[in-house]
């Protein structure tokens, strides 16, 4: 959403829950160069379940207690990833 028709980044969306409606894969995680995660602890659990090449993971310090396309949520992530868009 907020990478949508970026000139110069592509960006995929997934969750680490079981809920999620798109889930983390080794696929993604793959087509990465640059991994945003909002919590460290979602850093460690895809360290846990995932083969990690060269992606650089970036922790935004978020808590995940949104959610999807809430406002003060997108809000927040257009803070922490300002240096990105």
């Amino acid at each position: 959403m907020l990478f949508k028709d970026h000139p110069i980044h592509n960006a995929r969306s997934a969750g680490t829950s079981d809920k999620a409606r798109i889930k983390v894969s080794q696929k993604l995680i793959d087509w990465a160069d640059v991994i945003f995660v909002m919590e460290r602890r979602h850093s460690q659990l895809l360290k846990q379940r995932f083969v990690l090449q060269a992606q650089q993971m970036v922790v935004l310090d978020i808590e995940d207690n949104y959610v999807f396309g809430d406002p003060e949520l997108i809000a927040a992530l257009r803070i922490s990833l300002s240096g990105y868009l």
